[in-house]
């Protein structure tokens, strides 16, 4: 994983103006400072001084653990580096919005919303959904109260920089931008091996996830897209578009090597996340104080 400087702990604030509250360190917050205390204070005064360094304590350790600034998360990769499984790891664990933008244009047209009409209209033709439409939807959907209070997980969008441009011109910027990288001859072998259940909806491959049954076998389809020819061509353009929209994010982007297991990806991707926890969450005690 690339370093990011955002995440590191190079980043220190001045020393607030007002002292902060005085609580013992949490390094004689244990039982040989307990004991030693003991010899000269009365029991009592033990038992007393005891729960209160321990109500401390645990007050600590809960601002390091629950996060108090909703994160805000952008995640991009390649048509079948990982990115899906990720973002259920992620909104698993972190609890965040997941926002998709082929899952909100899928919905509004479904809901027959104004601007899913308009998205309609341009997908009857063939054409591509301009960018003002799904922008609005993306930044719609990131507003709800639940966005705003859970913190979001923007999934594989923005796709370019004028598409990053106009949602950081309604305020919507992330903490952290997360991009799995895999190489090429792993994505073609993913993506042309990849078969869909129409029953179910599940997703297989050939080598890596095969069927469980022949009766499964048998109904299996293939995307139409999903040739190495045109797998090749959506990854030239994802490479493009991938690259004007990092050189906006460079400070806060993290890269994961989305070639290795899913359980390492996690792990990396995780490890980011609870970096950036903490840094908010010091951040914002020393604000408090």
């Amino acid at each position: 994983m690339a370093s990011c400087p955002y995440l590191n702990s190079s980043m220190v604030l001045s020393k607030p103006k007002q002292p902060a509250v005085s609580f013992p360190p949490l390094d004689f917050l244990n039982s040989q400072h307990l004991s030693s205390s003991s010899s000269t204070s009365p029991i009592s005064s033990v038992r007393c001084r005891s729960r209160q360094t321990n109500h401390r304590h645990s007050l600590v350790r809960a601002s390091m653990d629950k996060p108090r600034k909703p994160l805000k998360i952008m995640i991009s990769g390649a048509p079948a580096s990982g990115k899906g499984t990720q973002c259920e790891l992620i909104t698993s664990k972190y609890d965040l919005v997941h926002i998709a933008a082929g899952d909100l244009l899928r919905a509004e047209i479904a809901a027959g919303s104004e601007n899913g009409k308009r998205a309609k209209e341009y997908m009857e033709k063939g054409q591509l959904v301009p960018d003002e439409i799904v922008v609005m939807m993306v930044k719609d959907r990131l507003s709800q109260p639940d966005s705003a209070e859970k913190g979001w997980l923007l999934d594989g969008y923005p796709r370019s920089s004028s598409q990053a441009t106009a949602l950081q011109a309604f305020g919507f910027k992330p903490d952290l931008f997360i991009l799995l990288e895999v190489p090429e001859e792993i994505l073609v072998d993913r993506v042309v091996g990849r078969r869909l259940d129409p029953v179910t909806g599940r997703i297989y491959h050939l080598t890596y996830s095969p069927p469980e049954t022949e009766e499964i076998a048998a109904r299996l389809t293939q995307r139409f897209d999903d040739t190495e020819e045109k797998v090749k061509l959506r990854l030239q353009t994802h490479n493009q578009n991938v690259e004007s929209v990092l050189s906006l994010f460079e400070d806060i982007t993290v890269k994961v090597d989305g070639g290795l297991s899913k359980e390492v990806v996690f792990a990396k991707i995780d490890s980011a996340l609870s970096n950036l926890i903490e840094q908010n969450n010091a951040i914002l005690g020393m604000a408090a104080t």
